[in-house]
């Protein structure tokens, strides 16, 4: 019953608005990421904005019909990820419900705790479905590794443990900032509010989340090659830029 009534809390009307507008944005923003081969993947911000004000459940769920939605009318190859975007959902739902999600700071860990566990579920999928070689950018650092001498379950994980704690950090920013600027009259309609109410930032935290990101950056970038260096600091300055206006919101 505890299990029925916490799926149920999830959704309410507002939910169910919102996951429409979230699955568009994730397939709107992944399809440019993919189009570009950049080495990140950006498709989950709508998937974290709804798991933290609707709840796990209602995460898991938009990040699933995400990939479902993208990979039947898109591009079907995002349709077998959708077990990691289902993941994605369910733990961004549950670091909210933790508390996780109402400083930079912490969001910053919500970021790596989403990180790892994608990178654990989409292994499996790149190696036995993929041969390790994706549609993503990404796959630049995986070719780059089996050139090495690497065998392929190595060189997938070392890609994925890199890569996605870039890409998981950001998109977390980045949700962060969204909610920082909706009115708490707004967030209240939703059935998880309280998991977005934000405590007063620590700039110290904030650079300490931003430096991760800054860090985490630079070696996948030194891996791809060096000219990406820079792409990856310009992208870093953008984190900090939006962290420091999330920041001053109140």
């Amino acid at each position: 019953m505890k299990l029925l009534e916490s799926i149920k809390k999830d959704f309410n009307t507002m939910t169910w608005v919102l996951i429409p507008v979230a699955i568009a944005i994730n397939v709107v923003i992944g399809q440019i990421v993919v189009l570009l081969k950049l080495p990140v993947f950006l498709d989950s911000i709508g998937t974290m904005l709804v798991a933290v004000v609707c709840g796990p459940w209602a995460g898991a769920l938009t990040g699933t019909l995400s990939n479902i939605i993208w990979g039947l009318a898109i591009d079907p190859s995002a349709f077998p990820w959708f077990p990691v975007a289902l993941f994605i959902g369910f733990v961004t739902g549950w670091c909210a419900q933790g508390g996780l999600f109402r400083n930079t700071w912490k969001v910053a860990i919500t970021g790596f705790i989403v990180a790892l566990t994608a990178a654990a579920v989409s292994t499996p999928i790149s190696v036995y479905l993929y041969g390790g070689i994706t549609a993503s950018g990404s796959s630049i650092i995986t070719a780059y590794l089996l050139q090495t001498g690497r065998d392929l379950l190595t060189s997938v994980l070392s890609t994925n443990f890199l890569v996605e704690p870039v890409d998981k950090i950001s998109t977390a920013f980045l949700a962060f900032a969204i909610l920082r600027g909706l009115s708490a009259r707004y967030l209240a309609r939703f059935p998880r509010a309280g998991n977005a109410t934000p405590e007063k930032d620590d700039r110290r935290a904030l650079f300490i989340g931003v430096g991760i990101f800054v860090v985490l950056a630079i070696l996948v970038a030194n891996l791809i090659n060096p000219a990406f260096l820079w792409i990856g600091l310009g992208v870093a300055v953008v984190v900090i830029g939006v962290g420091l206006l999330s920041s001053r919101i109140r």
